[in-house]
């Protein structure tokens, strides 16, 4: 499967993880010691849904655009509002114009003492990423292989914050990378909060996956699934989850109020589902 990101921007997968990831970021922010968020594949920060590559696919308009303007019960609203002015501020005239990748949604959201890593491969990709952030020094970006980010950005000097894997699935052996990342990372730095994005296309992969994770022995892990059709005949991105490690004791909460207001909405085809999960506990 190929998740280049600059044609998937904004699309469903999107609005979930980043809606998630916003919530982890305004529950850092509860305390006032800084905190760092590493992004491990972080992109190239803003996407142009005029795009060639956006065009192509369309995804967003089943995504945030969607969700942009739309009328949502009033706490559901209330909890996707950091995530929505973080879109917002990239479309200072209003409309639909831009998509921000994580780390542009992650630097919207911090404080001033608190720090963003932002770590790419692409040589590309990276050029462009310090691009965005020329001049800020709350953000560094690296240039690096976002594999090895657990060996080599763990842990960090503030000793709070959270890790974002979330890599393209552009090779084999994706998930099996997660789950080794995920036991490096947390060998390093067991007490940092750990989201990792999966796309729901190989049922058994995913099956799999969440046994692996269940093996590991790590505690306080929450599987947040997200369908938005069944399974279809001819693979394809039916689906997408997010796994939380060490998630804030507020956000199954708040997730029980995001995930039913997100999925009516962005629902392609019945039967589908969102899903709570922990797979392992304290």
């Amino acid at each position: 499967m190929n998740y280049r990101h600059a044609y998937h921007a904004g699309n469903f997968a999107d609005v979930v993880k980043h809606a998630v990831l916003a919530r982890l970021v305004e529950y850092l922010k509860q305390k006032d010691r800084a905190f760092r968020v590493v992004d491990t594949h972080a992109g190239i920060g803003r996407y142009d849904l005029a795009s060639l590559e956006a065009g192509k696919t369309g995804e967003w308009q089943g995504g945030i655009g969607r969700l942009i303007e739309e009328t949502l019960e009033p706490r559901a609203a209330a909890l996707l509002q950091p995530y929505l002015e973080a879109v917002r501020a990239q479309n200072p005239g209003g409309g639909l114009k831009h998509y921000p990748g994580s780390p542009l949604i992650v630097r919207h959201l911090l404080r001033g003492q608190d720090r963003l890593t932002a770590i790419e491969l692409h040589p590309q990709d990276a050029a462009r990423l310090k691009s965005v952030f020329a001049g800020d020094f709350q953000t560094r970006v690296i240039e690096l292989d976002g594999w090895l980010a657990p060996g080599a950005q763990l842990p960090p000097k503030e000793k709070r914050g959270l890790v974002l894997i979330d890599p393209p699935f552009e090779e084999e052996g994706e998930f099996s990378r997660l789950v080794e990342a995920l036991q490096k990372a947390h060998r390093r730095w067991p007490g940092g909060i750990y989201a990792l994005w999966y796309p729901i296309k190989d049922r058994k992969a995913v099956t799999a996956f969440r046994a692996a994770l269940k093996e590991t022995g790590i505690p306080k892990l929450l599987d947040i699934a997200f369908e938005i059709r069944p399974a279809s005949d001819e693979p394809s991105l039916d689906g997408s989850g997010l796994v939380v490690v060490n998630p804030p004791y507020t956000l199954e909460g708040e997730l029980r109020l995001m995930l039913p207001a997100l999925h009516k909405l962005l629902v392609v085809r019945q039967p589908s589902r969102w899903m709570l999960d922990w797979l392992a506990g304290e």
